[in-house]
Protein backbone atom coordinates (compact mmCIF):
# COMPACT_ATOMS: atom_id res chain seq x y z
CA UNK A 1 0.00 0.00 0.00
CA UNK A 2 1.56 2.99 -0.87
CA UNK A 3 2.16 6.16 1.26
CA UNK A 4 -0.94 8.28 -0.62
CA UNK A 5 -3.16 5.62 -0.53
CA UNK A 6 -2.81 5.12 3.43
CA UNK A 7 -3.72 8.65 3.98
CA UNK A 8 -6.67 8.45 2.03
CA UNK A 9 -7.63 5.72 3.88
CA UNK A 10 -6.90 7.29 7.29
CA UNK A 11 -8.72 10.37 6.18
CA UNK A 12 -11.85 8.57 5.25
CA UNK A 13 -11.50 6.75 9.01
CA UNK A 14 -10.92 3.41 6.99
CA UNK A 15 -7.52 3.08 8.70
CA UNK A 16 -7.14 4.28 12.62
CA UNK A 17 -3.89 5.72 13.62
CA UNK A 18 -2.31 7.22 16.74
CA UNK A 19 0.51 9.26 17.46
CA UNK A 20 4.13 7.82 18.21
CA UNK A 21 4.68 10.41 20.42
CA UNK A 22 8.75 11.71 21.65
CA UNK A 23 8.86 12.71 17.79
CA UNK A 24 8.39 9.19 16.56
CA UNK A 25 6.15 8.38 13.67
CA UNK A 26 2.31 8.19 13.70
CA UNK A 27 1.17 4.45 14.22
CA UNK A 28 -1.59 2.75 12.14
CA UNK A 29 -3.46 -0.22 13.17
CA UNK A 30 -2.51 -3.42 11.53
CA UNK A 31 -6.22 -5.05 12.01
CA UNK A 32 -7.34 -2.02 9.73
CA UNK A 33 -4.61 -2.77 6.99
CA UNK A 34 -5.27 -6.34 7.34
CA UNK A 35 -9.35 -6.54 6.53
CA UNK A 36 -8.66 -3.63 3.56
CA UNK A 37 -6.20 -5.96 2.05
CA UNK A 38 -8.66 -8.65 2.40
CA UNK A 39 -11.80 -6.63 0.62
CA UNK A 40 -9.01 -6.12 -2.21
CA UNK A 41 -8.20 -9.72 -2.31
CA UNK A 42 -12.08 -10.70 -2.86
CA UNK A 43 -11.74 -10.12 -6.53
CA UNK A 44 -9.57 -13.05 -6.65
CA UNK A 45 -12.94 -15.07 -5.96
CA UNK A 46 -14.41 -16.27 -2.17
CA UNK A 47 -11.44 -18.29 -0.77
CA UNK A 48 -8.87 -15.93 0.16
CA UNK A 49 -11.37 -13.67 1.92
CA UNK A 50 -13.23 -16.27 3.65
CA UNK A 51 -9.55 -17.59 4.87
CA UNK A 52 -8.55 -14.24 5.51
CA UNK A 53 -11.38 -13.68 8.15
CA UNK A 54 -10.41 -17.05 10.14
CA UNK A 55 -7.45 -14.25 11.55
CA UNK A 56 -9.02 -11.50 12.50
CA UNK A 57 -10.10 -9.97 9.36
CA UNK A 58 -13.58 -9.58 7.65
CA UNK A 59 -16.69 -10.51 9.64
CA UNK A 60 -18.05 -13.52 8.70
CA UNK A 61 -21.79 -13.61 10.69
CA UNK A 62 -24.04 -11.30 11.49
CA UNK A 63 -24.68 -10.66 14.90
CA UNK A 64 -26.90 -8.39 17.25
CA UNK A 65 -25.13 -9.29 20.47
CA UNK A 66 -21.54 -7.11 20.71
CA UNK A 67 -19.93 -4.40 19.05
CA UNK A 68 -16.09 -3.69 19.26
CA UNK A 69 -16.23 0.12 19.18
CA UNK A 70 -13.60 2.61 19.96
CA UNK A 71 -14.84 2.56 23.55
CA UNK A 72 -14.73 -0.96 23.97
CA UNK A 73 -17.48 -3.93 23.36
CA UNK A 74 -21.33 -2.89 23.77
CA UNK A 75 -23.45 -4.93 24.56
CA UNK A 76 -26.50 -4.94 22.86
CA UNK A 77 -25.82 -1.38 22.02
CA UNK A 78 -24.70 -0.73 25.93
CA UNK A 79 -20.78 0.03 26.14
CA UNK A 80 -19.81 -1.73 28.98
CA UNK A 81 -17.44 0.94 30.28
CA UNK A 82 -20.27 2.73 30.58
CA UNK A 83 -21.76 -0.17 32.93
CA UNK A 84 -19.05 -0.21 35.12
CA UNK A 85 -19.02 3.82 35.22
CA UNK A 86 -22.83 3.62 36.46
CA UNK A 87 -22.51 0.68 39.65
CA UNK A 88 -23.63 -1.60 37.29
CA UNK A 89 -23.70 -5.34 38.42
CA UNK A 90 -23.02 -8.10 36.67
CA UNK A 91 -26.56 -9.63 36.73
CA UNK A 92 -27.05 -6.34 34.61
CA UNK A 93 -24.77 -7.23 31.89
CA UNK A 94 -25.46 -10.71 31.53
CA UNK A 95 -28.99 -9.79 31.61
CA UNK A 96 -28.55 -7.41 29.18
CA UNK A 97 -26.80 -9.99 26.74
CA UNK A 98 -29.54 -12.56 27.52
CA UNK A 99 -32.70 -10.28 26.90
CA UNK A 100 -31.43 -6.32 25.19
CA UNK A 101 -33.27 -5.31 28.97
CA UNK A 102 -30.44 -4.43 31.70
CA UNK A 103 -33.10 -5.57 34.40
CA UNK A 104 -33.32 -3.17 37.76
CA UNK A 105 -33.78 -5.94 39.83
CA UNK A 106 -32.48 -9.29 39.79
CA UNK A 107 -32.55 -12.25 42.22
CA UNK A 108 -31.05 -15.11 40.18
CA UNK A 109 -32.08 -18.57 41.27
CA UNK A 110 -30.05 -21.07 43.41
CA UNK A 111 -29.57 -24.50 42.34
CA UNK A 112 -28.74 -27.11 44.44
CA UNK A 113 -24.66 -28.12 44.27
CA UNK A 114 -23.31 -31.49 46.01
CA UNK A 115 -20.30 -29.17 47.45
CA UNK A 116 -19.02 -32.39 49.53
CA UNK A 117 -19.10 -34.82 46.27
CA UNK A 118 -17.34 -31.63 44.26
CA UNK A 119 -14.79 -30.79 46.70
CA UNK A 120 -14.19 -34.57 47.18
CA UNK A 121 -13.73 -34.99 43.38
CA UNK A 122 -11.95 -31.70 42.72
CA UNK A 123 -10.45 -30.34 45.56
CA UNK A 124 -7.75 -28.87 44.82
CA UNK A 125 -8.34 -29.10 41.32
CA UNK A 126 -8.01 -25.18 39.03
CA UNK A 127 -11.35 -23.71 38.65
CA UNK A 128 -11.61 -24.41 34.90
CA UNK A 129 -11.42 -28.10 36.12
CA UNK A 130 -13.72 -27.83 38.96
CA UNK A 131 -15.84 -25.93 36.72
CA UNK A 132 -15.31 -28.95 34.31
CA UNK A 133 -16.73 -31.16 36.82
CA UNK A 134 -19.89 -28.93 37.38
CA UNK A 135 -21.20 -29.17 33.95
CA UNK A 136 -20.37 -33.09 33.64
CA UNK A 137 -22.34 -33.42 37.15
CA UNK A 138 -24.97 -30.83 36.58
CA UNK A 139 -25.66 -33.55 33.02
CA UNK A 140 -25.98 -36.67 34.94
CA UNK A 141 -27.41 -35.69 37.73
CA UNK A 142 -30.18 -33.64 35.98
CA UNK A 143 -32.31 -34.56 33.27
CA UNK A 144 -31.60 -32.88 29.88
CA UNK A 145 -33.82 -29.60 29.92
CA UNK A 146 -34.51 -28.75 26.12
CA UNK A 147 -37.58 -26.43 26.34
CA UNK A 148 -35.03 -24.15 29.36
CA UNK A 149 -34.00 -21.41 27.49
CA UNK A 150 -30.19 -20.50 27.67
CA UNK A 151 -30.50 -17.38 29.70
CA UNK A 152 -32.49 -19.62 32.21
CA UNK A 153 -30.02 -22.22 32.33
CA UNK A 154 -27.48 -18.99 32.59
CA UNK A 155 -29.04 -18.03 36.08
CA UNK A 156 -28.71 -21.24 37.26
CA UNK A 157 -24.99 -22.43 36.31
CA UNK A 158 -22.97 -19.38 36.32
CA UNK A 159 -23.02 -19.01 40.39
CA UNK A 160 -22.32 -22.56 40.26
CA UNK A 161 -19.07 -21.65 38.50
CA UNK A 162 -18.37 -19.12 40.46
CA UNK A 163 -18.09 -21.51 43.47
CA UNK A 164 -15.48 -23.24 42.07
CA UNK A 165 -12.90 -20.54 43.10
CA UNK A 166 -13.28 -21.67 46.46
CA UNK A 167 -10.29 -23.98 47.99
CA UNK A 168 -11.99 -26.09 49.88
CA UNK A 169 -15.96 -27.60 50.64
CA UNK A 170 -16.62 -25.10 53.55
CA UNK A 171 -15.74 -21.95 51.19
CA UNK A 172 -17.93 -23.18 48.42
CA UNK A 173 -20.75 -23.61 51.06
CA UNK A 174 -20.04 -19.98 52.59
CA UNK A 175 -19.95 -18.86 48.88
CA UNK A 176 -23.13 -20.41 47.45
CA UNK A 177 -25.41 -18.11 50.14
CA UNK A 178 -24.13 -14.94 48.50
CA UNK A 179 -26.53 -13.07 46.83
CA UNK A 180 -24.58 -11.84 43.87
CA UNK A 181 -22.64 -13.58 41.51
CA UNK A 182 -20.14 -10.89 42.68
CA UNK A 183 -20.10 -12.15 46.11
CA UNK A 184 -19.84 -15.69 45.11
CA UNK A 185 -16.40 -14.99 43.95
CA UNK A 186 -15.87 -12.48 46.56
CA UNK A 187 -16.66 -14.85 49.36
CA UNK A 188 -14.78 -17.93 47.27
CA UNK A 189 -11.73 -16.04 47.22
CA UNK A 190 -12.15 -14.77 50.65
CA UNK A 191 -12.12 -10.69 49.39
CA UNK A 192 -15.65 -9.79 51.46
CA UNK A 193 -15.78 -6.16 50.54
CA UNK A 194 -14.59 -6.62 47.24
CA UNK A 195 -17.86 -6.95 45.33
CA UNK A 196 -17.88 -3.66 43.46
CA UNK A 197 -14.24 -4.49 41.88
CA UNK A 198 -15.46 -7.72 40.60
CA UNK A 199 -18.66 -6.98 39.54
CA UNK A 200 -16.64 -4.09 37.20
CA UNK A 201 -13.84 -7.10 36.15
CA UNK A 202 -17.20 -9.68 35.31
CA UNK A 203 -18.68 -7.05 33.19
CA UNK A 204 -15.98 -6.13 30.99
CA UNK A 205 -15.46 -9.58 30.38
CA UNK A 206 -18.47 -10.89 29.97
CA UNK A 207 -18.51 -11.23 26.10
CA UNK A 208 -16.25 -9.54 23.74
CA UNK A 209 -17.85 -10.47 19.87
CA UNK A 210 -17.24 -13.63 17.79
CA UNK A 211 -13.65 -14.58 20.00
CA UNK A 212 -12.75 -18.47 20.39
CA UNK A 213 -14.98 -19.70 22.85
CA UNK A 214 -17.96 -17.97 21.93
CA UNK A 215 -17.33 -19.14 18.30
CA UNK A 216 -17.09 -22.60 19.75
CA UNK A 217 -20.05 -22.31 22.03
CA UNK A 218 -22.14 -21.24 18.63
CA UNK A 219 -20.90 -24.70 17.00
CA UNK A 220 -22.00 -26.15 19.41
CA UNK A 221 -25.56 -24.74 19.78
CA UNK A 222 -25.84 -24.79 16.24
CA UNK A 223 -25.69 -28.62 16.48
CA UNK A 224 -28.35 -28.47 18.98
CA UNK A 225 -26.53 -29.14 21.73
CA UNK A 226 -27.84 -27.83 25.27
CA UNK A 227 -26.34 -24.52 27.74
CA UNK A 228 -24.35 -27.32 29.46
CA UNK A 229 -22.85 -28.62 26.53
CA UNK A 230 -22.19 -25.01 24.79
CA UNK A 231 -20.61 -23.86 28.07
CA UNK A 232 -18.30 -27.35 28.44
CA UNK A 233 -17.52 -26.67 24.84
CA UNK A 234 -16.76 -23.31 25.29
CA UNK A 235 -14.77 -23.83 28.47
CA UNK A 236 -12.22 -26.00 26.60
CA UNK A 237 -11.74 -23.49 24.44
CA UNK A 238 -10.71 -21.24 27.50
CA UNK A 239 -8.45 -23.62 28.75
CA UNK A 240 -5.62 -22.49 26.29
CA UNK A 241 -2.70 -19.81 27.69
CA UNK A 242 -4.12 -17.79 24.16
CA UNK A 243 -7.14 -16.96 25.13
CA UNK A 244 -8.50 -16.79 28.93
CA UNK A 245 -5.56 -18.06 30.89
CA UNK A 246 -3.21 -15.21 30.15
CA UNK A 247 -4.11 -13.16 32.94
CA UNK A 248 -3.22 -16.04 34.88
CA UNK A 249 0.44 -16.39 33.40
CA UNK A 250 0.52 -12.96 33.95
CA UNK A 251 -0.01 -13.06 37.65
CA UNK A 252 2.40 -15.71 37.87
CA UNK A 253 5.16 -13.76 36.23
CA UNK A 254 5.33 -16.33 33.46
CA UNK A 255 4.72 -13.90 30.10
CA UNK A 256 4.15 -10.18 30.31
CA UNK A 257 3.68 -10.24 26.81
CA UNK A 258 0.69 -11.86 26.06
CA UNK A 259 -1.18 -8.92 28.14
CA UNK A 260 0.12 -6.04 26.11
CA UNK A 261 -1.69 -5.25 22.35
CA UNK A 262 -4.89 -5.84 20.81
CA UNK A 263 -5.08 -6.03 17.53
CA UNK A 264 -8.96 -4.58 18.18
CA UNK A 265 -7.61 -1.87 19.82
CA UNK A 266 -4.25 -0.63 18.67
CA UNK A 267 -4.88 2.57 20.84
CA UNK A 268 -4.97 0.41 23.60
CA UNK A 269 -7.74 -2.16 24.93
CA UNK A 270 -10.49 0.78 27.07
CA UNK A 271 -11.41 -2.65 29.43
CA UNK A 272 -7.94 -2.52 30.75
CA UNK A 273 -8.18 1.45 32.41
CA UNK A 274 -10.95 0.87 34.90
CA UNK A 275 -9.36 -2.29 36.21
CA UNK A 276 -6.00 -1.15 36.70
CA UNK A 277 -7.46 2.42 38.58
CA UNK A 278 -8.69 -0.50 41.06
CA UNK A 279 -5.77 -2.71 41.24
CA UNK A 280 -3.76 0.54 41.85
CA UNK A 281 -5.50 1.10 45.41
CA UNK A 282 -4.91 -1.93 46.07
CA UNK A 283 -2.68 -1.94 49.66
CA UNK A 284 -0.90 -4.95 48.44
CA UNK A 285 2.83 -3.79 47.29
CA UNK A 286 3.15 -6.35 44.39
CA UNK A 287 0.22 -5.24 42.67
CA UNK A 288 1.00 -1.44 42.98
CA UNK A 289 4.25 -2.23 41.25
CA UNK A 290 2.78 -4.57 38.15
CA UNK A 291 0.18 -1.34 37.69
CA UNK A 292 3.39 0.74 37.22
CA UNK A 293 5.34 -1.38 35.01
CA UNK A 294 1.84 -1.80 32.93
CA UNK A 295 1.75 1.56 32.50
CA UNK A 296 4.55 2.44 31.59
CA UNK A 297 4.77 -0.19 28.81
CA UNK A 298 5.28 1.31 25.55
CA UNK A 299 2.88 -1.18 24.51
CA UNK A 300 -0.57 -0.56 25.19
CA UNK A 301 -2.15 -3.14 28.34
CA UNK A 302 -4.87 -5.55 27.21
CA UNK A 303 -7.84 -6.77 29.65
CA UNK A 304 -5.24 -9.69 30.27
CA UNK A 305 -2.64 -7.69 32.00
CA UNK A 306 -5.10 -5.19 33.79
CA UNK A 307 -6.99 -8.62 35.29
CA UNK A 308 -3.81 -9.96 36.89
CA UNK A 309 -3.23 -6.79 38.38
CA UNK A 310 -6.83 -6.61 39.70
CA UNK A 311 -6.39 -10.31 40.67
CA UNK A 312 -2.59 -9.81 42.51
CA UNK A 313 -4.33 -6.78 44.29
CA UNK A 314 -7.50 -8.90 45.77
CA UNK A 315 -4.95 -11.03 47.11
CA UNK A 316 -6.30 -13.76 45.16
CA UNK A 317 -4.06 -16.79 43.78
CA UNK A 318 -3.20 -16.45 40.05
CA UNK A 319 -5.56 -19.13 39.08
CA UNK A 320 -8.66 -16.60 39.90
CA UNK A 321 -7.82 -14.71 36.94
CA UNK A 322 -9.10 -17.26 34.45
CA UNK A 323 -11.64 -18.84 36.85
CA UNK A 324 -13.14 -15.24 37.23
CA UNK A 325 -12.51 -14.90 32.97
CA UNK A 326 -14.72 -17.66 32.71
CA UNK A 327 -17.38 -17.27 35.15
CA UNK A 328 -17.76 -13.41 33.14
CA UNK A 329 -17.63 -15.09 29.36
CA UNK A 330 -20.06 -17.43 30.21
CA UNK A 331 -22.54 -15.07 30.25
CA UNK A 332 -21.77 -13.91 26.50
CA UNK A 333 -21.28 -17.53 25.31
CA UNK A 334 -24.91 -18.45 26.20
CA UNK A 335 -26.12 -15.39 24.42
CA UNK A 336 -24.38 -16.33 21.40
CA UNK A 337 -25.50 -19.85 21.70
CA UNK A 338 -29.37 -18.78 22.12
CA UNK A 339 -28.72 -16.40 18.68
CA UNK A 340 -27.09 -18.93 16.64
CA UNK A 341 -30.11 -21.18 18.03
CA UNK A 342 -32.29 -19.05 16.28
CA UNK A 343 -30.59 -18.59 13.18
CA UNK A 344 -31.15 -22.27 12.34
CA UNK A 345 -28.32 -23.78 10.66
CA UNK A 346 -25.54 -25.62 11.48
CA UNK A 347 -22.09 -23.93 11.29
CA UNK A 348 -19.91 -26.17 9.07
CA UNK A 349 -17.09 -24.12 7.24
CA UNK A 350 -15.30 -25.99 4.34
CA UNK A 351 -11.29 -26.23 4.36
CA UNK A 352 -9.61 -26.11 0.98
CA UNK A 353 -7.12 -29.28 0.68
CA UNK A 354 -3.79 -28.64 0.26
CA UNK A 355 -2.39 -32.00 1.03
CA UNK A 356 -0.37 -34.72 -1.23
CA UNK A 357 -2.23 -35.20 -4.73
CA UNK A 358 -4.97 -37.35 -4.80
CA UNK A 359 -4.40 -41.03 -6.05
Amino acid sequence: MSLRTLYAYVSRGAIRSIAGGAGRPRRYAAGDVERLRVRSAARRGHGPVAAAALRWGEPVMDSAVTAITPRGPAYRGVVAVDLVAAGATFEHAAELLWTGVPAKAIAWPRAALPVARLARLAGGAHPLDAMALVLALTRIDSPREVTTSDAEHGRRLIPLLAVCLAADAAAMTRALGAPTVAGVVARALGCDGAEPAIDAALILLADHELNASSFAARVAASTGADAPACIAAALATLTGPRHGRAAEDIARDRDTGAGFGHPLYPGGDPRATPLLAIAATSPLRRARALVARIRASRVPPSVDAALAALVIGLGAPPAAASGMFAVARCAGWLAHAAEQRAADYVLRPRARYVGPPIR
